[in-house]
């Protein structure tokens, strides 16, 4: 009887520590599923590398990963208008392993453009954080004979189609903003398209075309340098890379407003306390001093932070202006 009973605390022992340790394992386990991140983050970037997308995502990914304590590997999927590496985030799995980076194009632009997208831009995405917003310079050369905004739409109303004009691609922000101008004015201009900021930039210069509405960030050293003639901007509000040059709707071209953001997003599904603690140190990271000087000084950028919440609206603002725009212009994707 005395064996029976040795034997039968023998095992209650053993199972109480069989027990504890299961107890203990799921513990921890449960633990470390919570605490995030626990592995590298991989942030999609759907543009080549050294673009302006590009530049900034990894100007914030660096600082992030000091904050969240684990590196954010930065992951090119260039192709049809961004689409491919956007596509491929909205299909991820949503535990914010995982994450987009991009400009205005994916999200607000290719889904009115385009016929068929592989993605809901509102239903399969959770915005984290707007970044940063930029602008438009309108320039010519610095030769050219056309020495206002004024010249240069008198010009399109004697000689319609004769003006030209150069953008990265049908839909880039330059294209929208000629596009755009043209509404306003009731001129004819003609859309040169390309497949590169630089391309179309180097036949500005060579009087290859009349004009383009260039990205700030290009735009200030070739002003500055006399290279280009700046006439104005195309945002609501002044660059502060270029204060001098006024908007187009100080010009009286009342409402134009065309820019471009860059921002992080999440594939839908994902846990909110992550969106959040993503949302906090990309805050963090563009608040920075270095961000000031990376990101406005050198980069020709306003620093946005925003919230989740400000993101989603500035989304939906974008989708229906740009489908009042592409409608009217009636501009279809090649």
């Amino acid at each position: 009887m005395k064996v029976t009973k040795r034997i039968m605390s023998y095992f209650s022992i053993k199972v109480f520590f069989i027990g504890l340790s299961l107890f203990t394992a799921i513990t921890f386990d449960l633990g470390a599923e919570t605490k995030y991140p626990s592995k590298p983050i991989k942030l999609i970037v759907p543009y080549p590398p050294g673009g302006a997308a590009d530049i900034s995502a990894r100007f914030i990914a660096q600082g992030m990963s000091l904050g969240l304590g684990q590196s954010i590997i930065i992951d090119n999927r260039p192709g049809a208008n961004g689409m491919i590496g956007t596509d491929l985030v909205a299909k991820s799995v949503p535990d914010g392993y995982t994450l987009l980076f991009t400009a205005s194009g994916p999200i607000v632009v290719n889904p009115v453009l385009y016929k068929k997208v592989p993605y809901d831009s509102q239903k399969d995405f959770i915005p984290v954080c707007l970044g940063t917003s930029y602008q438009y310079a309108l320039v010519v050369p610095y030769a050219s004979p056309i020495k206002s905004i004024s010249d240069l739409i008198e010009i399109a109303k004697q000689k319609p189609g004769a003006l030209s004009y150069g953008s990265t691609g049908v839909g880039g922000g330059g294209h929208l903003a000629g596009e755009l101008l043209a509404l306003m004015t009731g001129v004819e201009m003609t859309h040169v398209p390309y497949k590169g900021a630089a391309p179309a930039l180097s036949d500005l210069l060579a009087n290859q075309l009349s004009f383009t509405f260039e990205p700030i960030v290009t735009a200030v050293p070739m002003i500055k340098a006399n290279k280009l003639r700046g006439f104005a901007v195309s945002g609501i509000k002044r660059s502060k890379a270029i204060t001098n040059l006024a908007t187009l709707d100080e010009l009286g071209y009342s409402g134009f407003n065309v820019t471009q953001f860059q921002g992080l997003l999440a594939p839908a599904g994902t846990d909110p306390e992550i969106i959040k603690k993503l949302n906090t140190e990309m805050v963090k990271v563009l608040k920075s001093p270095q961000a000031i000087q990376r990101l406005v000084e050198e980069g020709g950028n306003e620093i946005i932070a925003s919230t989740p919440a400000e993101f989603v609206l500035r989304i939906q603002s974008d989708l229906n202006q740009y489908t009042k725009l592409i409608t009217d212009a009636h501009i279809h994707a090649e």
